[in-house]
């Protein structure tokens, strides 16, 4: 039985921290705030309930698989699971609308045929075949296995098979999510379909590698879930499970040191001075900025490993409290799509970056009477990509103010009534992320994508010292609720069976 220190509560860490002691490890969890869960959090008032992190869930089948591997159990015995159908109501900027039906590829194509006009559909099905080539190709490499210490091949061959495009007596295949939409979808309107998916996550479409046809081909091959309470709740049944399985959790322990001994980790020195030095493993499930803090004299990350991603944007949160109850039928996502997509991408992705055009906006309004006081009210979250704010210097509130003020102008376009019945609302801006994840300019992850020569790679859950291993969403396989479950089960893998463990079969 080994003993292992854990730093942070995260998805990826407790998910870590299940599996560990299951297998008969004395696991110990120091969690610098006051609670669990990472950027899964929930703020409440007068009856509200609100998630101010991830919505909603791709890819259940991670967490059933971490329930059943560490108790035998159904994920669905201790939170409720709800398939969102439609997947998404989509609100362009020329004011066509679109309801797509959930993992539906008949569906879907139907859907955007009737909506976008003849061949929109057969285009987008089309799309979503070569998608699921992708996902195929990288699914193993990107998803279920430790990082290839030959990452470099996954660097540079993109699995996207475009369709080849002529221009100018020249034949291209499209290397960017953009270049995607722009040669093989055609519609404005289906490019903007396809680059929501990357904006969701703060990445480029003009930048981001083909390979991000996955991200779309996940929702639509296994589905979009909600977490009947809010997505909270899954964190709690997370952290309980480890609770369970004996993991001891120390709230308002502060990691600010990894103990050496001998060549390899051999515990944390915390805040406060108080050391714990006996640990034969450390598993981190913080930021990079955090962890390089951490360790001190000693490379973090491995030779050739892939350099952590830095710079990425953040999110702008408005949680609106309504007069009057859901309407019957009304969509639980809807995306509203900016009026001015290249404005858009040039703020948030340009220099200077800036907050003066009316953005791409999720709206997402569950039909569960447990996040309202009553059948007469509403809880509606606002959701929008923001800059990064790393290493500069944080915008006046006013700013965020003003830009909270859009979010809920833009979603009159979802839920035109929305000024009217207002009750109140809060702003939850990239410094609450920042306080609740150690994510410098509350950054937020994206997943792990092939290709673009290694930039949207993470670094291996091994490090450059023996014993420390890195979890969630900051290394290998990205961030998502999916891919810091999965982080969990790789980093528990590799401690339990050794370096040899290759994933999954």
């Amino acid at each position: 039985m080994a003993r292992i220190a854990v730093i942070g509560a995260g998805m990826g860490a407790m998910a870590a921290a299940a599996r560990l002691a299951v297998a008969g490890h004395r696991v110990a969890v120091y969690e610098r705030t006051e609670t669990y869960g990472g950027a899964v959090r929930r703020l409440e008032r007068d009856g509200f309930a609100f998630d101010t992190g991830p919505g909603l869930l791709t890819l259940p089948a991670v967490y059933r698989d971490l329930f059943v591997k560490t108790g035998k159990e159904p994920l669905e015995s201790v939170v409720e699971l709800v398939q969102v159908d439609p997947s998404t109501r989509h609100v362009f900027a020329d004011g066509t609308e679109v309801s797509l039906p959930n993992a539906s590829r008949a569906g879907v194509v139907s859907a955007l045929d009737e909506a976008l006009g003849s061949d929109s559909g057969a285009r987008w099905g089309d799309f979503l075949v070569r998608a699921r080539e992708a996902w195929d190709r990288t699914r193993r490499p990107l998803l279920e296995e430790p990082l290839w210490p030959n990452w470099s091949v996954l660097a540079d061959r993109e699995p996207y098979p475009s369709v080849p495009h002529k221009k100018l007596l020249r034949t291209r295949r499209a290397g960017t999510l953009a270049e995607v939409g722009a040669w093989e979808l055609r519609d404005p309107r289906l490019v903007a379909l396809l680059e929501s998916h990357a904006l969701a996550y703060g990445l480029d479409p003009r930048l981001t590698p083909a390979s991000a046809a996955v991200l779309p081909y996940m929702e639509h091959a296994f589905g979009t879930w909600y977490v009947r309470g809010g997505m909270r709740e899954l964190a709690r049944a997370v952290y309980e499970r480890c609770v369970a399985r004996r993991v001891e959790f120390h709230f308002g322990a502060e990691a600010t040191g990894v103990l050496e001994k001998d060549g390899r980790a051999a515990g944390l020195e915390l805040a406060g001075g108080e050391a714990v030095a006996e640990a034969d493993f450390v598993v981190a499930g913080v930021a990079p900025d955090v962890l390089s803090r951490c360790v001190r004299g000693t490379a973090v990350r491995e030779d050739g490993a892939v350099p952590p991603l830095r710079g990425l944007p953040s999110r702008l949160t408005v949680l609106v409290a309504l007069r009057g109850g859901r309407p019957e039928g009304a969509a639980h996502r809807t995306v509203v799509h900016a009026e001015d997509r290249e404005r858009e991408l040039d703020l948030l992705f340009g220099s200077p970056w800036g907050l003066d055009a009316r953005p791409t906006l999720t709206v997402l309004r569950p039909d569960d009477p447990g996040v309202v006081p009553g059948p007469d009210r509403e809880a509606i979250t606002l959701t929008a990509t923001v800059p990064a704010y790393a290493g500069r210097a944080w915008p006046a509130s006013e700013v965020f103010d003003s830009h909270a003020d859009k979010l809920i102008t833009a979603a009159e376009r979802a839920v035109p009534d929305i000024r009217e019945r207002l009750l109140w609302r809060e702003v939850r801006v990239p410094a609450d992320i920042e306080e609740a994840t150690g994510a410098e300019g509350g950054a937020v992850p994206a997943p792990a994508l092939a290709a673009a020569e290694g930039r949207l790679l993470h670094p291996a859950n091994t490090t450059g010292l023996s014993g420390l291993f890195t979890v969630g969403g900051w290394s290998h396989p990205g961030g998502g609720l999916p891919h810091a479950g999965m982080s969990g089960a790789l980093v528990a893998g590799l401690i339990v069976e050794g370096p040899e463990f290759r994933g999954s079969r």
